[in-house]
């Protein structure tokens, strides 16, 4: 018989659910403000920096990003037509590509950068001190 969740793991999931909501909605719009494109742009191209030169296939890609992306290929054909990305063959696999990010896709990243650390600051670092901010850390790596 399954154990059902007793109230405050349920008080803990509805919080967790709400706040990564609010927090991401916050920044959202802050990147919108600003008139830069949305977080899962920033999402890809900083995955994609990380890559380096050896850059990603599109599966590595989608099981990398922080956030949910249910059409990855779309969003790559959206970075690609606005120049942040380019697609490769894939020596190893004729059939396959790989995603790399382009100079104009590094730039786009800081600046995209420059107002999401600033949101990001907004929503968590003046609500935590450093301490509760690690604390806070410890305990969602419990739910990873």
């Amino acid at each position: 018989m399954t154990r059902e969740p007793d109230e405050a793991t349920v008080a803990a999931w509805i919080g967790l659910s709400r706040a990564q909501r609010v927090v991401t909605d916050r920044i959202e719009a802050r990147l919108k403000a600003k008139k830069l494109p949305p977080l899962s742009w920033y999402d890809a191209l900083w995955e994609l920096d990380k890559a380096g030169e050896a850059g990603l296939r599109p599966y590595e890609l989608e099981r990398a990003m922080l956030f949910e992306q249910y059409n990855l290929s779309r969003l790559a054909q959206r970075l690609e037509k606005a120049g942040l990305i380019s697609r490769e063959t894939c020596e190893a696999d004729a059939r396959g590509q790989i995603l790399k990010i382009t100079d104009a896709g590094r730039e786009m990243r800081r600046r995209m950068w420059e107002t999401y650390s600033r949101a990001i600051e907004e929503a968590v670092g003046t609500k935590l001190s450093a301490p509760e901010a690690r604390s806070l850390v410890e305990l969602l790596r419990k739910l990873e």
